[in-house]
This record gives structure tokens, C-alpha cells and sequence, in this order.
């Protein structure tokens, strides 16, 4: 394998809750086109089927190699770096990037050895804020204002292009990464948020408030920060002593 396509490998193409498989057909026929082969698929609506084929163009062995998932947790186990693509602004307050200043930082993680997830939302709704709550930051495709709605298909060749060209180009050094470990990926950041929401619970942090936009204000923390496995352990030891003492508390409150 040559340096070229072990670093093509580390760019994962997420499709979360598409609903019609033509649009993956077509999104499999763009992302080939630039040299990528890597799909994951989040609750599809429909796939396989023959929509799906006939608009992939002979782009088959990405279909065939589309892993299928109930949760977006899966489909971003092992990834490390995760964009999300948007048209509009959200309630998420994350880093807006250009296409092309995602593919550059995209590059520079998949250099230093992380797998990248690019994520795409329905067709008619984009991503949830939940969904885009677990991207380290949002792509916007500066499309006009009085219509700026992409097709799928075609946000994912923007982005699938951009990454082509950042590759082929003359690209800047890449930072050399901060840690002496690479950072915790998706599945296990998932189970430290986990964590970290029932020790709030358990120390009753939210005092009847709604937990929603404090956990999503701490996922942008932890986020940016991008702790490695050795940082998690120290986290989880922290929460697991704070539920710890909050259950001597509770005890003798009784």
C-alpha cells in the first residue's frame, strides 16, 4: 500500500438518514470520481436497491463496501476528527469552516495518522443538532442566500473535490500533533460523555434545569480540547470519585 492510498483510507464519507438511495448512488459515484472509496450509511431509508446502483455509475465497490449502522456512534468508531456540513447556522456553536479550509485540516489530521469522518445529513432536514454536536466543527458551502439548498449529492462532491485537490496540491507542512498519543477516538469520546452526563445526575449538578445545553456547551469543550486514551482515564477517575462521594453524601442524608 503506498503512502497516497493509506492516506485516502483515513477519510470516511457518513450519509446520516438518507432518504432517497439515489442520492447514495450519486454521493458513491462523487466520492469515487475523487479517489475515495470509504461510505458509512446511518439508518437509510432504503438500501440496498437498484436506484442506488443504477446512480453510482459503476461506482459498485463503494456500495458494496458501505457499512450500515443504527447509530451514528458506530458508523464514527475509530475516527478521531469528525466535520459536519450544514447550509444554515444552528443552535451548535461550533467553528465554521469554508470547504477548503476543512479539506486543509482534514488533510493535516489524516497526516498525523487520525481517521476523519465527513458528515452529511437528511436531505430535507441536513444534521441534527445532536449530530453535528459530535463534529469538532461545521462546513458551510458558500452557496447564494436565496437558494442555497445543495442536493446530497452534490455537497458530497464539493467536499470529495476540495479533498482532491488539498491532497494533490502543495500543501503546508503539517503540524506535528501536541500529545504523545493520538487523540480518543468517536466510540470512546461517546462513553465519556456518557459518563460525565450521569455524574452531573448523580451530583445533581443541573438542579431540575434541562441537561441539554450544558452537555452540549461541555462536548465543545471537550471537543476542541481532543483528549488522548491516558487524559480519558484521568477523566473517568474524576467522575467514578465524584459519584463515589455523592453516594456517601446521599447515604447520610438518609
Amino acid at each position: 500500500m503506498t503512502a497516497a492510498t493509506d492516506l485516502v483510507d483515513r477519510f470516511r464519507f457518513v450519509l446520516v438518514r438518507t432518504s432517497h438511495p439515489g442520492n447514495i448512488g450519486s454521493a458513491a459515484r462523487a466520492i469515487r470520481t475523487m479517489g475515495f472509496t470509504r461510505m458509512e450509511l446511518v439508518t437509510p431509508a432504503q438500501f440496498p436497491d437498484r436506484e442506488a446502483n443504477a446512480l453510482a455509475a459503476g461506482a459498485d465497490d463503494v456500495l458494496d463496501g458501505a457499512g450500515v449502522h443504527d447509530e451514528l456512534a458506530n458508523a464514527l468508531a475509530g475516527s478521531s476528527f469528525a466535520l459536519g456540513l450544514s447550509a444554515r447556522r444552528r443552535g451548535v456553536t461550533l467553528s465554521e469552516l469554508s470547504p477548503r479550509e476543512a479539506a486543509m485540516q482534514a488533510l493535516a489530521a489524516a497526516a498525523r495518522g487520525e481517521q476523519v469522518s465527513l458528515l452529511f445529513g437528511n436531505e430535507r432536514n441536513g444534521l441534527a443538532n445532536e449530530e453535528l454536536a459530535r463534529c469538532h466543527a461545521m462546513v458551510r458551502i458558500p452557496s447564494v442566500d436565496d437558494f442555497s439548498s445543495l442536493n446530497l449529492s452534490q455537497a458530497v462532491q464539493v467536499m470529495a473535490y476540495e479533498l482532491r485537490v488539498a491532497m494533490l496540491g502543495e500543501t503546508p507542512a503539517v503540524p506535528l500533533p501536541t500529545n504523545d498519543e493520538p487523540p480518543a477516538d468517536a466510540a470512546q469520546m461517546e462513553k465519556f460523555y456518557e459518563h460525565l452526563a450521569m455524574t452531573l445526575d448523580d451530583i445533581e449538578f443541573h438542579k431540575g434545569r434541562a441537561p441539554t445545553t450544558i452537555m452540549l456547551r461541555l462536548r465543545k469543550l471537550f471537543q476542541r480540547a481532543q483528549p488522548d486514551e491516558r487524559e480519558l482515564r484521568v477523566l473517568h477517575g474524576i467522575l467514578a470519585d465524584a459519584q463515589r462521594m455523592a453516594g456517601l453524601a446521599h447515604q447520610k442524608d438518609l
